[in-house]
This record gives C-alpha cells, structure tokens and sequence, in this order.
C-alpha cells in the first residue's frame, strides 16, 4: 500500500521501526528534526510526527484536528487505507476515539459516568483486593525462582479490573487478551491484521448477546441500554467498537505503567530507595514514569482540517499527524538537558501529555493512576528487595511503535525483612 508518499513535500520520511528495538533514540532522532517531521509508516502511509511537547499540546488542543478518517482523510474515503493496513483498527473503529466534535462529545458523554472521581475511587477496595490476592500468588514463588512480573502481576491486575468494571467473563479474557496484544503489535503480517479485526469483532458481538439476554450491574449492560440526550441509541457497531477501546486502552497503559515505573526503580538503586525511606511519594514516582516511560510511545491518528502552520512547517488539510508522545516526554525544551534521565524529585515530572490533552484527554487516566498508586506500594512493601532477574539490557520490549513496554519483565522475589 504506498498512500501518500509525495503527500508532504520535500524531504525524505524517517521510516519507524515496527518493532520498536529502540523508541527512544527514535524519538531523539525526529525531534532533532523540528517539532513536527514526516514518518513512514507501516504499507508506505506518510503521516507528520509531532515530537516537541509545546508543537504537541497545541496541536491535541487545537479544534483544527480531527480523529475522524471517515470525514477528514482523502487517503482513507478514496479507499486507499484497506482492511490489510497493520492501523486499519486504529482508525477504522467507530467509537470516540475516532470520532471528532459533537459526535466524539455525545459518545463521551456515554462513557464517563463510568470514570468520574467517585465511581474510580469506588473501586479502590476492588484494586486493593485483587492487589493482594496477586501478590499473595507471587509470595508462592521458590526462592531464587524467577518470575514474570508484567504477566504475573502487570497485566494481571488491569485486566481483572477493566473484566470488573466491564462486566468480562473469565472465560472470554484469554481470547480478548490475544486481540488486544495483537491491536498493539505493529510487526503482524496481513493474515494477522484480518484475523483480528475478525476475532475482535466476534468476541466482543457475542457478549453483548450475552449481555442483551442476561444484564449485569456493569458497564456494558449500561451501555448497551444507553441513551443520549437527544433519545438516540448507540449503533450496534459503535457500541461494539466503544467495548474494544476500553478492553484495550482500558489496560494496557496501566500495564505498561507499572512494568516501566517497576523496571525504572530497579535500574536506579538512588531512586529505588528515595522512594522506599519515603523521600518522595508513589504519585511522584508515577507522574515521572509517565514522562520518562510513556506508556503509549506514538498514537495513530489525527488529520489536519485545513491548513494549520506547527512551527516553520504548514500541515496541509487532509495530510494524517502522528502524536508522539514518547518523544514529547523527553524534550529537552520543556524538562531541560536533562530530559533522558529518571529523576522522580524533578519539579516538572507532571508536566507531561502520556494521557493526551485536549477533548481525547485519557478517560480512564484516574483510574489508571488509581490501580498504579495501589499496587506498586503493595509490591514494593511486600518485596522491598526485588531485583531484575535478568540485566536490564537483556530485557526485550513490546513489538511495536505505539505500546511501549516489555515482552517480559523477569524478576526475583525477595520477601520483607
């Protein structure tokens, strides 16, 4: 697929790594070009990264972007952009993650009630419960036996409470685990991509007969009897999609958030026990992995709605934007020369956009910072003395451009003392 090659102008593209080997020096790399530079991405799409955190904030702000290819991207109502494209799903889906105005303000609406501060800090004791019942199972662990921690506790604990929350059976997990790792995984060749868009489609169509037919106290019960303010109901096709951004996006930030704020302190003995003898808090902790280690590195995509200038550079109507959030994180112009190093004391370590800005800001950021501010205190109080159990240059992250994170995260238990 070769959409929009020529469609930025001079200048040769930096083709992203699919497999993601190393976002960072990426990230490095593009923002030394400017704060907005032309990206290939997987199928030949051209698409303009914003890399700076100021070019970034504005631009997510900025009521001249839109998320919405249906209405905004030529490459994609000419039918250039096919169900084979390794993103298809990610700007393909119709729920409010690509819709754009008063239809992203109405399938919001749907959604937040089951994010606003009471209904989060409702489900504390639900976190703290199933916070120890994880670790209780990890305490099970032989001596010196290494252990999975993104599998065993990372992962484990978002998805139990996204399942909660959303009303997932347990015997479904398995199968929208598989489809959620797949979405993520910016390597899958074509049979993948279709068998996913597939198998998302079916699982997620059969619970909500299952939830037509026997309704539960959950979100997708809410949903599916939901109204808005004008009377009218959600397609079955939005309806089906809004379940598939939040089984994914609903957990795999927070996954990855735990497993880079875990790896980060274990690879900085000064900070590790900062925070152990209480120096700093687990909130600064969080905040400055999410600066230093955004959970998503890049997030397909946004489309100019005219012309809008970013710097020296004119987006031209039409023409897809990449937010690069990795990258933003670590700009030098917003967190100083310093910007590549851990420091949780730093006085900016909030002053980043991992959840986004603007009218897609993160619903289930709260939540997210809820679920960390839980278990990396339980974690770090019941193994005070974990350690990697492999060298951290030996650890392999997630094959992607978009989820940044680890394949695994091997570490040894070590009980309090």
């Amino acid at each position: 697929m070769d959409t929009s090659r020529t469609l930025l102008g001079p200048g040769c593209p930096v083709r992203l790594d699919p497999t993601g080997s190393d976002i960072h020096a990426e990230g490095a790399r593009l923002r030394r070009a400017g704060p907005v530079t032309p990206v290939e991405l997987p199928g030949g799409v051209v698409a303009w990264a914003v890399t700076h955190h100021a070019a970034l904030r504005d631009v997510l702000a900025g009521s001249s972007v839109s998320k919405d290819p249906r209405r905004h991207w030529p490459a994609f109502i000419e039918g250039r952009i096919t169900p084979e494209w390794p993103l298809y799903l990610w700007v393909a889906v119709t729920n409010m993650f690509t819709a754009h105005g008063p239809e992203h303000q109405r399938l919001r609406r749907l959604i937040s009630p089951a994010f606003t501060t009471r209904r989060t800090q409702a489900m504390r004791p639900r976190v703290e419960q199933i916070t120890r019942e994880l670790l209780d199972r990890l305490a099970g662990t032989a001596p010196g036996q290494p252990v999975d921690l993104r599998e065993e506790f990372a992962y484990q604990l978002p998805m139990r409470v996204i399942g909660h929350l959303f009303g997932l059976p347990d015997d479904h997990r398995d199968d929208l685990r598989r489809v959620v790792d797949s979405v993520f995984n910016t390597t899958a060749d074509t049979d993948e991509v279709l068998a996913t868009q597939r198998d998302a489609h079916a699982i997620l169509t059969a619970l909500v007969a299952a939830k037509r037919d026997d309704p539960g106290d959950d979100m997708t019960s809410d949903l599916i009897a939901a109204r808005d303010e004008d009377g009218s109901r959600l397609s079955e096709a939005e309806l089906v999609d809004t379940l598939l951004l939040m089984v994914s996006a609903g957990h795999e930030t927070t996954v990855n958030l735990i497993d880079n704020a875990v790896t980060s302190l274990l690879t900085h003995p000064e900070q590790h026990a900062l925070t152990l003898r209480g120096g700093v808090s687990w909130d600064d902790v969080i905040e400055e992995t999410l600066r230093w280690q955004s959970p998503v590195a890049h997030v397909p995509l946004r489309y100019a709605v005219e012309d809008i200038t970013v710097g020296d550079v004119t987006i031209r109507k039409g023409e897809p934007i990449l937010a690069s959030y990795a990258a933003a994180g670590r700009d030098p112009a917003q967190h100083g020369p310093d910007a590549d190093r851990f420091d949780i004391t730093r006085p900016g370590r909030r002053d980043h956009l991992a959840f986004g800005h603007g009218a897609h800001y993160c619903l289930g950021a709260p939540l997210a910072r809820l679920e960390a501010g839980i278990a990396l205190p339980a974690l770090f109080g019941r193994f005070p003395d974990l350690a990697l159990a492999v060298p951290a240059e030996e650890l392999r992250p997630l094959p992607s451009f978009i989820a940044n994170g680890h394949a695994e995260l091997p570490i040894v238990l070590k009980p309090a003392r």
